[in-house]
């Protein structure tokens, strides 16, 4: 039987009334307006939720299945393995979206991973220039890096990826493990992507990293800076040009209270952070993770600012996954109490 529902609406930014039904034994919502007398859930309802950075190569994909999320973006990896697993379980394009779903800038078109509904984006190989990070890490997986060393190089491997199936591209500025691209070999990637209709996503790390590569185009910083802390007017720069992921809770002692900082201040400044947790980085739960949903709230994000954080998709597509957060009002809910909407849950 079909049952009134509260939604969150992440375009809209707010909270809706709408229907709940079983279609083909899964649940299916609709916006239209719930009819006068039909029983309501008790609960709210929200599309999956959205991890902006992540390594699939590096965790168990299956456990994906469980959880709920319900898309992530893949920021480092091998492009060929990652193309297959995007493709494994048939096509599911999604419809092109832009806005802010990803933050004000990026657009993607991502699809299903693995046939349990999560839809998957991903950067395919990080850029970096001869001997830079993470060329030299056990933990990078094999064609998971493509050292670049001129302009000709770099538009090779934009059109590899490309073609692969990213739909951005990673550039490593980590000036902290060894050398970084030059300005002008930066702007020069920038604007190759740009060409390609592919954003940059920069890991930046490194006293000044995150403020240059923001200057040089980027329009999304992989980790909120951790180096150092940003002065109000360079935090004020940025909130225009360029999002954050949040990545907070794989930080401990000072790189962690020197990103909650920026991110308080960048996000009260009117700066656009997205979750995301670098999964893979480390025992993390392939899954939410609470310590990263702990640390926004430290840094001020809670409540409907945090849920649009997590970016969860249209919960009106046939192809979404569902959540539902049982007993809760709009104003209680917490994204550590979503489970996946089940038809059990619309049974008298």
């Amino acid at each position: 039987m079909p049952s009134a529902v509260t939604w969150f609406d992440v375009r809209g930014r707010a909270w809706r009334e709408g229907t709940a039904a079983v279609v083909d034994t899964r649940v299916r919502l609709t916006a239209d307006q719930p009819s006068s007398g039909m029983p309501r859930l008790n609960g709210v309802v929200a599309g999956a939720f959205t991890d902006s950075h992540v390594h699939l190569q590096l965790v168990d994909v299956a456990e994906l299945a469980g959880s709920t999320l319900g898309r992530v973006f893949d920021l480092g990896g091998n492009p060929e393995v990652l193309a297959g697993l995007r493709h494994n379980s048939g096509v599911l394009t999604r419809t092109r979206r832009v806005g802010a779903d990803y933050g004000p800038i990026l657009e993607d078109s991502p699809e299903s991973c693995g046939g349990i509904g999560v839809e998957v984006g991903f950067a395919g190989a990080f850029l970096t220039p001869p001997g830079g990070y993470p060329s030299d890490r056990s933990w990078a997986p094999a064609g998971a890096v493509r050292e670049v060393v001129d302009a000709d190089a770099a538009e090779r491997v934009v059109v590899e990826m490309k073609d692969a199936g990213a739909t951005r591209i990673k550039v490593a500025s980590n000036a902290a493990a060894g050398a970084v691209f030059s300005d002008e070999m930066f702007a020069a990637i920038v604007a190759i992507a740009a060409n390609h209709s592919m954003p940059v996503i920069a890991h930046a790390e490194g006293p000044g990293e995150a403020q240059r590569s923001t200057r040089l185009g980027a329009q999304m910083l992989a980790h909120a800076p951790f180096s150092e802390r940003l002065t109000d007017a360079e935090l004020l720069a940025m909130s225009g040009s360029v999002s954050w992921v949040s990545t907070l809770a794989i930080h401990d002692g000072e790189a962690y209270d020197i990103a909650v900082d920026n991110v308080r201040r960048f996000h009260a400044m009117g700066g656009d952070v997205v979750y995301g947790t670098d999964m893979g980085n480390g025992p993390t739960p392939v899954d939410v993770n609470p310590r990263e949903i702990a640390a926004l709230r430290e840094a001020g994000i809670d409540g409907d600012e945090l849920l649009r954080s997590l970016a969860p998709v249209d919960p009106t597509s046939s192809t979404s996954r569902l959540l539902f957060f049982p007993g809760c009002a709009t104003d209680t809910a917490d994204p550590l109490l979503a489970r996946l909407l089940t038809p059990a849950d619309l049974e008298p």
